[in-house]
């Protein structure tokens, strides 16, 4: 599976499986990759990730930064 991307309130995050589990990587300005220092469950489907990741970030919303999208 190639790596999904998500604008997540203003921050841009990384997502890909990797064997059996998810792991998430911040995007940098520079396109620098990080680890992202969260965790999504296995059983967690690629169509429930913007959910997922809304519910974790949810507090992180302002008023120019208000949701969670894929982006290409």
């Amino acid at each position: 599976m190639d790596a999904l991307r998500f604008n997540v309130f203003g921050r841009i995050f990384l997502v890909r499986r990797e064997g059996e589990l998810w792991q998430a990587y911040a995007v940098g300005a520079d396109g620098k990759q990080l680890p992202a220092g969260f965790v999504i469950p296995d059983f967690i489907e690629d169509a429930e990730l913007e959910q997922y990741l809304f519910d974790l970030f949810h507090e992180n919303a302002t008023p120019g930064h208000g949701d969670v999208r894929r982006i290409p």
